[in-house]
């Protein structure tokens, strides 16, 4: 029973995630319940391996969720995205991201052309 409640009650923490540009040009995405607290341990370089090797960090992106595990979900959405996706979304060039969603190479239907 002590699960379901923690699980529940998780469901009611707001969540936020955030994008990190580290001091190599890299970005790291990250969610949490504590904004302030989480970022400031990423500057401290008490944060994520990725962060702790590429000091300074500084915060280019938040957004705020009504649960941590939309947040969470949200973070494994964008760090799947491709660097030029992220940096749509950090610029707030909203209308670019399904253009950059889509696949560019040569399995892409629009290139696939059937053998006669």
């Amino acid at each position: 029973m002590a699960e379901r409640s923690r699980s529940h009650n998780s469901q009611r923490m707001k969540g936020y995630v955030y994008i990190l540009e580290c001091s190599d040009g890299s970005y790291y995405t990250g969610s949490t319940i504590e904004l302030e607290k989480r970022i400031n341990q990423h500057k401290d370089g008490r944060g994520a391996n990725h962060t702790k090797k590429r000091l300074p960090v500084t915060l280019v992106y938040v957004e705020e969720y009504l649960s941590i595990t939309s947040a969470f979900e949200r973070e494994k959405q964008i760090q799947g995205w491709s660097r030029a996706k992220k940096e749509a979304l950090i610029d707030g060039k909203f209308d670019a991201l399904p253009n950059l969603s889509e696949c560019k190479n040569e399995t892409n239907f629009k290139y696939y052309k059937e053998e006669k």
